[in-house]
């Protein structure tokens, strides 16, 4: 019998300030150029190590394997890479819309990457964490390495950076949109000119994908149309999620009650360091 406690990691979502496609490589990817920042909004993942290998998700999300769950891929795979032979019972209380480009999936494997890593005692490093996460997926290093970013090529070589942190509405109209109906569009822009990053300037950068998506998706249209005149207001990511950026919370939430009918949404403050590191840290010390 396992008597020890679950322990509590946050999942936190990511905004893409903007994301600029520079280019094309010949195995399909997309060269981007992008700021990652976090938001202090998160899905929560409880864990516990076990004496035995088996990987256990508790929680299954309804019309996802199991086996097609980032959480239990990260998990098999720092096991195998690591050969760790211990297992782990796993908890996800989700509260991040999916298909919404805030990188819910993204971020839930790089928590069990780092919480794993901590358990089980693994000792790779974050370097090494990141190599495996960029197997699961492009965005998996970002929240690996846990500080806000310029970053380049297909997202994973970051550049730390400090754009100002701002109170967002974040809203979702009633769609989801795969992102690999975004990068496979033959209609969507490609040939952004490279940029020369500086913090100062985020606001003026745009999102490719919006451009795209905004003509295939009139939910997104109609509800940025609605936005827009309230504050400065743009798509994260490959949607469907558009955040509206504030000085305040007040502000924000105030939007936020004027919102039309079936459109979800949430408040949330931006933060240039991820709350994970924190709660990994508190494991590490104990």
């Amino acid at each position: 019998m396992n008597n020890k406690p679950f322990l509590s990691f946050p999942s936190p979502a990511k905004l893409n300030l903007f994301l600029h496609i520079v280019g094309r490589m010949d195995n399909g990817y997309h060269q981007l150029e992008t700021v990652f920042q976090f938001l202090d909004y998160h899905d929560t993942i409880e864990l516990k190590a076990t004496e035995n290998k088996a990987i256990k998700l508790l929680t299954p999300i309804p019309g996802v394997a199991n086996d097609d769950n980032l959480i239990v891929k990260a998990a098999l795979l720092l096991q195998s890479t690591s050969q760790c032979q211990q297992g782990a019972e796993i908890k996800l209380k989700k509260v991040l819309p999916m298909g919404g480009g805030l990188g819910g999936g993204s971020s839930n494997a790089a928590t069990i990457l780092l919480a794993l890593n901590a358990l089980w005692q693994t000792q790779l490093t974050i370097e090494q964490l990141a190599e495996i996460g960029l197997k699961l997926g492009a965005d998996v290093p970002i929240f690996v390495h846990g500080f806000a970013a310029f970053a380049q090529g297909i997202g994973e070589q970051l550049t730390p950076a400090l754009p100002k942190t701002y109170w967002y509405l974040v809203s979702k109209p009633n769609c989801s949109i795969s992102t690999q109906s975004v990068f496979t569009a033959p209609d969507l822009t490609r040939d952004t000119p490279a940029i020369r990053y500086s913090d100062a300037d985020v606001e003026n950068y745009h999102n490719d994908c919006q451009t795209w998506v905004i003509k295939h998706y009139p939910e997104v249209a109609k509800l940025l149309a609605w936005l827009v005149e309230y504050a400065p207001s743009q798509m994260t990511g490959t949607g469907a999620c558009v955040f509206s950026r504030f000085s305040s919370k007040k502000d924000a939430c105030y939007v936020q009650s004027l919102l039309p009918n079936g459109i979800e949404s949430f408040v949330a403050k931006g933060l240039n360091q991820s709350p994970l590191h924190a709660a990994i840290a508190a494991v590490n010390d104990n």
